[in-house]
């Protein structure tokens, strides 16, 4: 490990403990636990950017694919938290008879609802199927205007019968649940930690058929397609209730730890700052579990034949392609690698604050911010990736706190109570996060334009 190295990871400690000291060790923990899940999606994206030159202006729809993987992996099914209400009715069957008939009649229609829903993706499903073998057998029977014709006639008698089961089915579903919180199909039950893999998985599944469409494009063009899928996932995000309660948002995630509320109850009996502590320390060491394995892994990729081979790549395609390398197929193989990091990123993001939020999803927060992270930590170098997260996310944070002190200690020195200046510093401190970004990213390409770790390479 070199000096650069533990003076950056040594300044950011002296910051962090410095937070705790100064305002509370709460606040400390929660701004290291966030810059550790920010650093597992910096990662993600360096091992695109920094290893292949892929530009990547989609983050912000990989987070929340892995984020509404936690929904879907480990909430309640809402079906069977309804039949569990009906069994907790009957037992006193007389005074709650009409509640009993009501949610009676609730199930029987969501059950059959959910019959229709899954009978409407098996039609969609083999109307694609369907699709596809109708192109490949008339490729050599007929022009290719008839067969592109026929194979919109397939997909647009499938479409019409898929909406025809899918739009009431889903109707119902969002019309019937057990309380304001669960009227959408819910999920699986299974541990948390299953939805972080779960949440990788599919973000990597979701970068094959973006890969599939886009990895062939020049550089400007895949950051306009990313950017717009993107856009396309997070409105399908915000607007399928039935799946993720759409903009109403989905509460109440679990945890791999105890939450602060449950430490304060018994047997635990935390006080309040306490459990806050407790469970903030328990979650950092999960995370930073799977921080290490990740790091392990990626430092592994990049030193062996695969990440010389990325790297040649990424530094003169033609010539790669000379030697005979396959560069789309490299490309999506670290387009997938790199998504799966934003989705598990994503997932404990979601799993931190206890609730998927569709609408909080905004390129800002997830696609800018990370670039920054990457970009000062140092594209290509793995902990520069993880520095990088660390530092912006702290510097996100304190930048508003320390913008009003800064402007109440102007304002009490140069301006009468009551100042339109002093109205107006007070409105303009939340944008100082925005500002201060902007010039921490100036000064480091301007200063240090590899980054603040920048990237080495070991030549064997």
């Amino acid at each position: 490990m070199n000096r650069r190295v533990v003076i950056v990871f040594g300044s950011l400690l002296a910051l962090i403990t410095l937070t705790g000291f100064m305002q509370s060790w709460s606040i400390a923990l929660s701004l290291l636990t966030v810059g550790l899940i920010s650093s597992v999606i910096a990662l993600g994206l360096n091992i695109q950017w920094g290893y292949a030159g892929l530009f990547n202006a989609g983050v912000m729809a990989f987070s929340a694919i892995g984020a509404i993987a936690c929904v879907l992996v480990s909430m309640p099914w809402v079906t069977d938290v309804m039949l569990a209400g009906l069994a907790s009715l009957q037992t006193d069957a007389d005074k709650n008879q009409q509640a009993i008939d009501l949610l009676q009649q609730d199930i029987g229609r969501r059950l059959e609802a959910e019959r229709h829903l899954a009978w409407a993706w098996v039609i969609g499903c083999a109307t694609g199927l369907l699709a596809i073998t109708v192109n490949r057998i008339l490729k050599v029977l007929v022009t290719p205007r008839s067969r592109r014709l026929l194979v919109t006639a397939v997909l647009g008698v499938g479409l019409v019968i898929f909406r025809a089961i899918f739009d009431p089915a889903t109707a119902v579903i969002e019309s019937t649940g057990f309380g304001d919180n669960s009227k959408y199909l819910g999920g699986l039950g299974l541990p948390i930690i299953i939805a972080w893999i779960a949440g990788g998985a599919l973000a990597a599944l979701t970068a094959w058929v973006i890969g599939r469409i886009a990895l062939g494009l020049r550089s400007d063009y895949l950051a306009i397609a990313t950017l717009g899928i993107s856009e396309i996932v997070i409105a399908l995000l915000k607007n399928e209730n039935w799946l993720t309660r759409g903009t109403l948002n989905v509460t109440g995630l679990p945890s791999p730890v105890p939450t602060a509320k449950m430490l304060q109850d018994p047997p635990y009996l935390f006080s309040i700052s306490s459990s806050l502590i407790v469970n903030s320390v328990l979650f950092i060491s999960i995370i930073s579990v799977f921080l290490l394995l990740f790091l392990w892994l990626a430092h592994r990729a990049l030193h062996s034949p695969w990440g010389r081979m990325m790297r040649a790549i990424r530094d003169n395609e033609e010539t790669a392609n000379a030697m005979g390398k396959d560069i789309v197929m490299r490309h999506r193989q670290v387009f997938i690698l790199g998504c799966f990091l934003l989705g598990v990123g994503g997932a404990m993001l979601a799993t931190h604050v206890l609730q998927f939020e569709p609408g909080s999803y905004h390129p800002l927060r997830y696609t800018f911010l990370v670039w920054v992270m990457v970009i000062v930590g140092g594209s290509g170098n793995n902990l520069g990736s993880i520095a990088g997260g660390i530092l912006i996310w702290f510097a996100w944070i304190q930048a508003e706190p320390a913008a009003a002190w800064v402007f109440q200690l102007v304002g009490d020195g140069f301006f009468l109570e009551g100042s339109p200046v002093r109205d107006l510093l007070e409105i303009r401190t939340p944008q100082m996060r925005t500002l201060l970004m902007g010039v921490i990213l100036l000064l480091v390409l301007r200063f240090a334009p590899r980054g603040i770790l920048p990237e080495t390479l070991q030549h064997k």
